[in-house]
């Protein structure tokens, strides 16, 4: 644990990762522009009738869960129970969706903890009824991987998983910087979030899997309407994308980290260049495309994001709150709005819960957290 200490604080020394919430350092490129935070990319058009109002509000309903470890990645199941992601254990955990009780079903086998890498992502294949598959991204000793494991209920307690099946494997790995969010499209292809290490080269190379978002099959393969026939990489320029979601009308928005000006809100579309390194935040550059929204790193460093009530619902690290950013069509309705300021600490993943529900996970045993009695959390919130 102290030489990946050491090496973390080496790299935040350099300035290469307000990745995972940090607190910022100088010399990023971009740094000299100067705006309100947040900020949006395009003037606010006034809500239809249909939209979501200009305004919103957040109730915290209760508080599910207590006492997990490093959580990261959660899924819904059918029926409700959600399942959560132990960064550093490597483990999965079902939580019931009405009495909070939790049971560990198993450990990943190949996960290597250390820095922002461990066992990230999750998603619930959209077969499960028929195939019980459950996806995880997570950190080995070379690579960054997803894999599919059975899920196997009527098996004990802690011995439910499967063998690992990998789908796809050489995403690049480092102490900061992974990605590792997982989701499921509408179009029922596997979708991930990856980060470029700290090597930002990698996020304009194209045969390069780090600093994209990739598209592929349940089994790991290119899909056909890829920018490229036999590649993954649906967008690239990333930094290091932490939030997945899409919204009614099916159009994928991601969060990402920027590293000390502008963390970023973006809708992807296939084959785009998002800037990184050569833009942070709004450029206005030919050839790469200029996030929706941005924020100052100190109000945001995102990680999840879910979409409900007509809005984008993005937690963030750093900025130790949750933004509420309405939408009309592609642009923001009305300027981002921020909830539970410095309530719960750290924000890590946010999900749809149903209607106007989400759950809501804390993010406070991470390492770069303060935790209290009950940390970490699963939060239930009522928006709109």
């Amino acid at each position: 644990m102290t030489a990946v200490m050491a090496a973390v604080a080496l790299l935040f020394a350099a300035g290469c990762s307000s990745g995972d919430g940090t607190s910022p350092s100088a010399g990023t490129p971009g740094a000299s522009k100067e705006a309100a935070s947040p900020s949006t990319t395009a003037p606010s058009p006034a809500p239809s009738s249909a939209g979501p109002p200009a305004k919103g509000s957040v109730k915290v309903v209760s508080t599910l869960a207590e006492d997990l470890k490093s959580p990261w990645g959660a899924a819904v199941l059918p029926g409700g129970d959600l399942l959560i992601t132990s960064r550093d254990e490597g483990t999965i955990t079902r939580v019931d969706a009405e009495s909070g009780e939790k049971t560990e079903i198993g450990s990943v086998p190949g996960v290597a903890p250390g820095g922002e890498g461990g066992l990230l992502g999750l998603a619930i294949s959209p077969s499960f009824a028929s195939d019980r598959q459950v996806y995880v991204y997570f950190t080995t000793a070379s690579d960054n991987r997803i894999a599919r494991l059975l899920y196997d209920e009527q098996k004990p307690a802690g011995q439910q998983l499967g063998a690992p099946d990998t789908v796809l494997r050489g995403i690049p790995k480092g102490i900061v910087h992974n990605g590792g969010r997982i989701a499921f499209g509408p179009d029922k292809m596997l979708y991930a979030g990856t980060g470029e290490t700290g090597e930002t080269g990698l996020a304009q190379d194209k045969e390069s899997l780090g600093g994209k978002i990739l598209r592929m099959t349940p089994d790991g393969n290119p899909v056909h309407g890829n920018p490229e026939a036999d590649s993954v990489v649906y967008s690239y320029g990333h930094r290091n994308v932490q939030g997945l979601a899409w919204d009614s009308e099916k159009r994928l928005w991601a969060a990402e980290f920027g590293q000390n000006t502008w963390d970023e809100l973006n809708l992807i579309e296939p084959g785009k260049n998002y800037g990184w390194p050569e833009v942070e935040g709004e450029g206005g550059r030919s050839g790469f495309v200029d996030p929706v929204a941005q924020w100052k790193t100190t109000d945001a460093s995102p990680s999840g994001i879910a979409y409900a009530r007509g809005s984008i619902w993005m937690a963030g690290l750093l900025g130790e709150r949750l933004w509420r950013i309405p939408l009309s069509g592609t642009a923001p309705a009305a300027d981002p709005q921020p909830f539970l300021e410095e309530e719960y600490g750290r924000l890590r993943t946010v999900v749809p819960a149903g209607g106007d529900k989400l759950w809501l996970l804390t993010s406070e045993t991470d390492t770069r957290g303060t935790p209290e009695s009950g940390d970490d959390k699963i939060l239930q919130l009522e928006v709109r």
